[in-house]
């Protein structure tokens, strides 16, 4: 079977390039802006788990290393880190949205 995916990748400073572009061309893999590409995966039974392996087995991931895949499952689109998890966004705090106060605490503190 084959799946269409979208990958973002953050790898750091000193990560594994070189792993992981080897493996995005070994699988005709198209840019897509910065740190993200598209391909067409070729899976068997359980896409997940055989797209984890196949990166693990081609990239050096460290600690801090992050793969994001976005796919369509169904009518939905579905995203999901691979490796590493979400962290704090650069854009927090720069909206125009008034900070959340929690009444309870304020009313009693």
């Amino acid at each position: 079977m084959k799946k269409t995916v979208w990958i973002s990748y953050d790898l750091g400073v000193k990560g594994d390039y070189e792993g992981l572009f080897s493996w995005l061309d070994d699988h005709d893999a198209k840019e897509c802006g910065n740190s993200i590409a598209v391909l067409e995966y070729d899976y068997t039974d359980s896409f997940v788990e055989e797209l984890q392996e196949d990166l693990s087995r081609n990239v050096n991931f460290a600690k801090h290393d992050r793969i994001y895949v976005i796919l369509r499952e169904g009518e939905k689109m579905r995203g999901r880190f691979l490796f590493g998890k979400r962290k704090a966004a650069p854009w927090s705090g720069y909206g125009h949205q008034e900070p959340q106060i929690n009444e309870e605490v304020q009313l009693h503190g």
